[in-house]
């Protein structure tokens, strides 16, 4: 869920067309709420005032809406990938009568175009120092695998994990070796080498030295479609841009949603933003400072062949990841890499070509001289990393979660840490005020499909050639 802002809007308008409803009602709250940041929470667009336009059907069906009552919730969540749905799911056990709305798809954006690791800090240790985002994290695997094997809340029965642990490798220079033994500090989860005769095929002719890693990989398509289930009745989408409007109360919000000819009015004392990069326009929205995100691009890279081996691991070279593959199926059974860690960090600058020749260097030397074959494809697909601004612009050390107002914004940095933001979001809200059962109102409106993963949907697949063969 990116945006929820219509985009043909003029800059003067931008502030939602719904807002400029019940002026007086907003007045009040925002002489009672005070300045955010040294400017108010929100710019309330007067009646009469200029920038508002004309008046549209969307608007009277809003004012129409707010005249035939509103339904009462705890919390509205607004963005349906992993955040929104396990924040979702965390709420309901708890007691809170909760919505998740999305616009699109769910997990379109970041969560279903992620690798799928269960990380538990490996990436953050490296250097032999156990850092902060090494410590948020260590506890994330087992959390999963508990989750996954039905021994604990939510139970992901229905989540298809692709692989029960990662793969661990080295090359043969001094940095790379430096990195294996720093992946053993103050780990959870550490690695724990694998006898030669053990090794996969893949990494037989891998000169240095490989460690089988009890971090889980798993689908996160059906991941999604696993906690839509649990969720199902609390669910709605794909809502249009044009089809939310946020309106600020003496205490809590409206939120009112359009979908053709169905509207609702929504109350609740919190409104949660986890739309990952479309936090920014729902911040803006409000008149909530924008600058407290970032966005970290990747470029990743996709090989699909029918003949291609099944491999999930990382290719450690002292501090970073040099290489880290993760693989799945399409959906005619073909074999699909998923091909990240410093080669979609550098493919940033990169154009496609130039990526997969470079993609394809990298692996022939981090597999000891593997060659995938001609009958090998190749695509790219760029995604931003939305999160927690920092001064320097490097990853956060933790999730983000900060209420203002009546909102809560939150981003959890990695997949992984999925559990740990719902459970911050969760202390961060008042006490359920009654029952967490879903609202009868809602419960004929449509829920949204689940996103197709980054290799169903890519433009086009280039064929192994000798330039982009070693």
């Amino acid at each position: 869920m990116s945006r929820m802002i219509p985009s043909s809007l003029r800059p003067g308008q931008r502030r939602s067309r719904t807002l400029s409803l019940i002026s007086d009602t907003h007045s009040a709250w925002r002489e009672k709420r005070g300045p955010v940041n040294g400017t108010h929470a929100f710019h309330i667009v007067q009646p009469n005032d200029p920038r508002r336009g004309d008046s549209t059907r969307s608007t009277e069906a809003a004012c129409d809406v707010l005249t035939h009552g509103t339904i009462q919730l705890d919390a509205v969540i607004l963005g349906g990938g992993v955040a929104g749905l396990w924040t979702l799911d965390e709420l309901t056990r708890r007691g809170y009568a909760a919505l998740l709305i999305e616009r699109e798809a769910l997990g379109a954006g970041q969560t279903v175009a992620s690798q799928g690791i269960i990380h538990g800090g490996l990436k953050y240790s490296l250097a032999g120092l156990f850092s902060e985002s090494a410590r948020a994290i260590r506890d994330m695997p087992l959390i999963w695998r508990e989750c996954l094997a039905g021994q604990r809340e939510p139970r992901l029965t229905g989540t298809t994990v692709r692989s029960q642990f990662c793969h661990l490798w080295n090359t043969e220079s001094v940095s790379s070796r430096l990195g294996m033994i720093g992946a053993k500090v103050g780990l959870r989860i550490r690695p724990v080498e694998v006898a030669p005769q053990e090794r996969p095929p893949v990494l037989r002719d891998v000169p240095g030295t490989v460690a089988r890693l009890d971090e889980q990989v798993i689908d996160p398509v059906s991941l999604m479609g696993d906690l839509l289930a649990r969720n199902h009745a609390r669910v709605i989408g794909p809502v249009p841009d044009s089809g939310i409007g946020i309106v600020p109360k003496f205490y809590g919000v409206d939120v009112l949603v359009q979908d053709g000819s169905r509207s609702a009015s929504i109350h609740a004392p919190a409104c949660i933003f986890a739309a990952g990069a479309g936090n920014a326009d729902l911040r803006r929205l409000v008149d909530l400072p924008v600058q407290m995100m970032q966005r970290r691009p990747l470029h990743m890279v996709m090989a699909r062949g029918e003949r291609l081996p099944i491999l999930n691991g990382h290719c450690v070279d002292g501090r970073r990841t040099r290489v880290t593959i993760t693989s799945a199926s399409d959906s005619v059974g073909r074999v699909i890499w998923q091909v990240g860690g410093q080669i979609a960090e550098d493919g940033v600058t990169m154009d496609e070509a130039t990526l997969i020749a470079h993609a394809c260097r990298e692996i022939h030397e981090a597999l000891g001289g593997f060659d995938p074959g001609p009958d090998v494809e190749w695509a790219t697909y760029r995604v931003d990393r939305a999160e927690a601004a920092t001064g320097s612009g490097v990853r956060p050390d933790d999730v983000f979660v900060r209420r203002e107002g009546p909102f809560i914004t939150a981003w959890p940095t990695k997949l992984a840490l999925a559990p740990r933001v719902a459970e911050r979001i969760a202390e961060a809200l008042d006490r359920p005020r009654g029952e967490a059962a879903p609202a009868p109102e809602m419960i004929d409106w449509p829920r949204p499909p689940v996103a197709p993963p980054p290799w169903e949907t890519a433009p086009r697949w280039i064929a192994a050639t000798s330039a982009t063969r070693v």
